[in-house]
């Protein structure tokens, strides 16, 4: 991993950035950096040929889905959760990367600690995405602005941030000029500005919701806001009705949550063909497993629930797991528990998707291996 350069550590907490410290309470404001087509432009980086193309990130196989796509391909209307045989269509003359997972989780590390040396509060939601509390610095505008440049020095990658009192605000805000986006809002101008937004604008309205409001009548963040709480609650319920109003009126209380923890792991995978019994499915959960085990200790985590997931050809999702009173990450335990749960549960029906999962690892070390074990 590329060390963050010298002359870039601790430049948002130097003297011309530095936090308020005095007494009263400075007025939130919140950062959301994205990274821009961060899977894309990782694979740009490697093959600098691409540069200018149509890019798609996905597998190969007849079920496959594009992970990301470049914004040149993004025109011809690909964009992620594409089916990768509809891209194909679209796009004929896009370039198909496969994906890289591992890849892109270290150069997300890289990032990350670029974050972590240019601002003391930092909220990691993704391989991509980081929300940064700047309240109390006297010029956030020009922190925020500094982060970008690190960012993009150290790693290469470019990245959207926006600003605003809220993560809400921010979030949104930091999508609203990619890539290479740049802006700030206030909550009024987040509501006037994206006034005439569809509802899903706004992460947390999902397309079920967008749907059964247009069926109302109710087709912009404007009108929603505007509705009354007591028709929502109506429609929606109590507690949705009232949640539904408050986002698009841009309300948004939650503060960074400064330590998250990943709770668990997992690996998966979806077949090119339905696979029919143990004999076909054990050697893929094998690989899953083994995959599953290499990360978990490269990275030293331990958990104590071993679980699996099927998807059948009917598209019905089936999940086991079984809890052990030691945290493990060893291949040996984590393959024989999922083979067992596999074993047990014997799929009566064709399987589209097969995955195993290690939980709890927030567990502490291993106590001695002679444990029982609950199955859930």
């Amino acid at each position: 991993m590329e060390r963050v350069p010298a002359d870039l550590v601790g430049k948002v907490r130097s003297h011309s950035y530095r936090r308020d410290v005095s007494d009263a309470k400075p007025p939130r404001v919140y950062a959301h950096l994205d990274l821009d087509a961060f899977y894309v432009s990782v694979e740009l980086q490697r093959r600098p040929e691409l540069r200018g193309l149509p890019v798609v990130v996905a597998g190969s196989g007849p079920r496959a889905v594009v992970t990301t796509a470049s914004y040149e391909a993004r025109r011809f209307g690909v964009f992620s959760a594409t089916p990768a045989s509809r891209a194909r269509r679209l796009c004929p003359q896009a370039v198909f990367v496969a994906p890289d997972f591992d890849h892109y989780r270290e150069r997300s590390r890289q990032v990350m600690d670029v974050l972590r040396a240019q601002v003391d509060l930092l909220e990691v939601v993704g391989l991509d995405e980081a929300y940064l509390d700047l309240s109390g610095y006297a010029r956030p505008r020009a922190a925020a602005r500094q982060v970008k440049a690190a960012v993009q020095q150290a790693t290469g990658l470019c990245c959207s941030i926006g600003l605003g009192p809220s993560k809400l605000v921010a979030k949104v805000a930091s999508d609203a000029e990619k890539p290479d986006g740049f802006v700030e809002l206030t909550r009024a101008g987040a509501r006037e500005r994206f006034a005439g937004a569809s509802p899903g604008l706004i992460p947390g309205i999902g397309p079920k919701s967008v749907e059964r409001l247009k069926r109302e009548g109710i087709e912009t963040l404007g009108a929603l806001g505007e509705t009354a709480e007591m028709r929502l609650r109506e429609l929606f319920g109590p507690r949705m009705g009232a949640h539904l109003r408050s986002l698009a009126r841009f309300e948004d209380e939650r503060e960074l949550e400064l330590s998250r923890v990943r709770k668990s792991e997992s690996r998966e995978t979806t077949f090119d063909r339905d696979l029919r019994g143990l004999a076909e499915l054990m050697p893929v959960l094998e690989r899953l497993s083994e995959q599953l085990c290499v990360d978990l200790e490269r990275h030293e985590r331990r958990g104590r629930t071993v679980g699996i997931k099927l998807r059948l050809d009917d598209f019905s999702t089936h999940t086991r797991a079984r809890s052990l009173l030691v945290a493990v990450n060893d291949l040996d335990t984590v393959r024989r528990v999922a083979s067992e749960l596999l074993s047990e549960l014997d799929p009566p029906r064709p399987v589209r998707l097969l995955g195993v999962r290690v939980a709890g690892l927030d567990v502490p070390a291993p106590a001695p291996s002679d444990q029982l074990e609950l199955t859930l």
